[in-house]
């Protein structure tokens, strides 16, 4: 489905009277498990500043695999990984880091543990909080984790926050509601591209998003299924999801 702000491409990153236009990637990498090659290209034509990446690797030699995807994406890695069970953030040399923190979540029993990559960082003249998250598949454990998730970006100290990450939830559920009630959903706000994130062969539901308080502009966002560079070959053979683009003026700060 494609938004009523269909472009070939999104406004490029740059400072404006202070405030700073980035363009901020969500994506579900499947542990690279895929085509590296394509993935590459993918995040290497959405031009990120920041990219918030769901199941990073994290087992054999999983910073060997990370650096190899920052470096032939032309960026540099920032936090998370296997310390976040697969949350992780990567960033261009425009983003300045203040600070980090690998959060793990309280693991139920019989389900694998879950993190939050998050940093605070100056892009520009702003100054904004960043957070990957790749909420639980079951229900009661997935809404939880949403509360946490809103509690730690209380605790941040950071005016102005992004969040992208994999809901494992529709825009209808609950977990997705309790986000959407205190964040902008970034493309419910101003649609761009393609709407559903997952499976890549034939996209059927969206539950990869990117969030983004009250304060900061969204001038777009969704799956750039048209922007140049990007081939409907290399999304199919990247992962199993599509990824999240958007572009957001974060005020100077």
């Amino acid at each position: 489905m494609l938004g009523r702000m269909v472009m070939r491409t999104l406004p490029g990153s740059r400072t404006e009277s202070g405030a700073a236009v980035i363009r901020v990637l969500s994506y579900n990498i499947r542990s690279m498990r895929d085509d590296r090659h394509s993935l590459a290209r993918v995040i290497r034509a959405c031009a990120p500043d920041v990219v918030l990446i769901q199941e990073a690797p994290r087992f054999f030699r999983w910073r060997k695999h990370a650096a190899w995807l920052a470096k032939h994406s032309d960026l540099v890695t920032i936090t998370g990984g296997a310390t976040t069970t697969g949350p992780m953030l990567i960033g261009s040399l425009r983003v300045t880091v203040e600070r980090t923190e690998d959060v793990l979540l309280p693991k139920a029993p019989g389900l694998h543990r879950r993190g939050f990559a998050v940093a605070v960082v100056r892009i520009g003249g702003a100054r904004v909080g960043l957070l990957s998250c790749h909420l639980s598949l079951r229900s009661d454990e997935r809404h939880a984790q949403a509360g946490m998730l809103l509690g730690r970006l209380k605790e941040l100290g950071v005016e102005h926050v992004i969040v992208g990450g994999d809901i494992n939830e529709r825009p209808e559920g609950r977990s997705f509601r309790r986000l959407s009630a205190e964040l902008q959903d970034c493309w419910a706000v101003r649609p761009w591209g393609g709407e559903n994130t997952y499976g890549t062969d034939a996209p059927h539901k969206r539950i990869d998003a990117i969030f983004a308080t009250g304060g900061i502009e969204v001038l777009g966002c969704g799956v750039p299924l048209d922007l140049p560079g990007i081939s409907r070959a290399d999304l199919r053979a990247a992962t199993d999801h599509l990824p999240v683009l958007a572009a957001l003026r974060v005020p100077a700060g």
